[in-house]
């Protein structure tokens, strides 16, 4: 608790009111921003110029999700591939927005309310996902990229925990603290895709605790208790979330990662802060919450924050920053 205090204090010198609320797209970073405006306008001379400046050793996962997710895109990289038969990077383009593409077709609905017709849909598009990913994969071994989209991929497919596995090691192997690998793992191992909340919890933990000092991994602690606060009916779901050996876990994490001297603020740091944001204060703890909000500076993620108002999660961010009293 000693760091929680001393981060407090050192963010109180610089309170005043709270900022307000902005919903910051692509965690702020502009190459992330450039890519996907370029994809928008089916312009694939400046996606590959903004692919290729940032090497896989730095991780182009963000960037890569972002042209994945981006409507048309399919249209505009069939041309691509038939133009440059022999190219990777078009096939790993092509390989992320059939795997975003197929998700869209399933939506986030539950499984018994997905049509067959959209399952087929998702499981086409995805298993064309894995023909370029795999290709890419074998003629880039040292790629980061790919196997991470395999590994959203194979959740989609129900490629099984055993392979699920085997994809999430190929990943970290190649980047040991990558934390969109650890979160697609951390939801493979969810209750809900076949896992449990034993495994989810201890996979955090060892994932959390297992890496430095100061790393984004803390983070998945904070996300294995919003999954089974979410899980959970009312009443009981703030029971969950408010013992004190939950709350006592958050801090554990929180000062292994986000509240750490070493933490680094660039990345995926502002998830990180509104997570444990969202979770202390779910949690009931005032404090806690107050601090991560305070050092968001008003600065909102879509995740997690969707998870309580999906159209609009700035909403959701002010309305708990009001509740811890910030």
């Amino acid at each position: 608790m000693a760091l929680l205090r001393d981060w407090g204090r050192t963010l109180a010198r610089r309170a005043g009111k709270p900022a307000p609320a902005q919903v910051l797209k692509d965690s702020g970073d502009p190459d992330v921003w450039r890519v996907r405006v370029a994809a928008e306008a089916a312009d694939w001379e400046t996606v590959r110029a903004v692919l290729d400046a940032r090497p896989e050793s730095a991780d182009r996962t963000d960037m890569l999700w972002a042209v994945g997710e981006t409507a048309g895109v399919e249209r505009w990289i069939a041309e691509v591939l038939e133009a440059e038969p022999d190219a990777l990077l078009p096939r790993l383009v092509a390989g992320y927005r059939y795997v975003s593409w197929g998700w869209e077709a399933r939506t986030g609905a539950r499984a018994q309310n997905v049509s067959r017709e959209q399952f087929d849909v998702f499981h086409e598009r995805l298993r064309q996902a894995e023909t370029w990913l795999y290709e890419v994969a074998e003629r880039e071994p040292g790629w980061i990229s790919p196997w991470y989209a395999l590994q959203v991929s194979g959740r989609g497919l129900q490629v099984g925990q055993a392979t699920a596995r085997r994809r999430f090691e190929a990943t970290v192997r190649r980047a040991p603290h990558h934390l969109r690998a650890h979160q697609q793992q951390l939801q493979q191992v969810c209750e809900k895709w076949g896992g449990s909340h034993e495994q989810m919890h201890a996979f955090a933990r060892e994932s959390a605790f297992g890496a430095p000092a100061g790393t984004p991994l803390g983070q998945l602690v904070a996300i294995g208790h919003i999954e089974q606060w979410l899980d959970l009916d009312e009443g009981a779901d703030t029971a969950y979330i408010r013992r004190p050996e939950v709350v006592a876990s958050l801090h554990e994490a929180a000062d292994h990662s986000c509240r750490h001297p070493d933490f680094v603020r660039r990345g995926p740091w502002l998830q990180v802060l509104n997570t444990f944001a969202m979770a202390f204060s779910l949690a009931g703890d005032g404090a806690g919450a107050r601090a991560c909000f305070e050092a968001t500076e008003g600065k909102v993620t879509e995740f997690p924050w969707y998870y309580l108002n999906g159209s609009d999660p700035a909403a959701a961010y002010q309305r708990q920053r009001a509740t811890a009293g910030r």
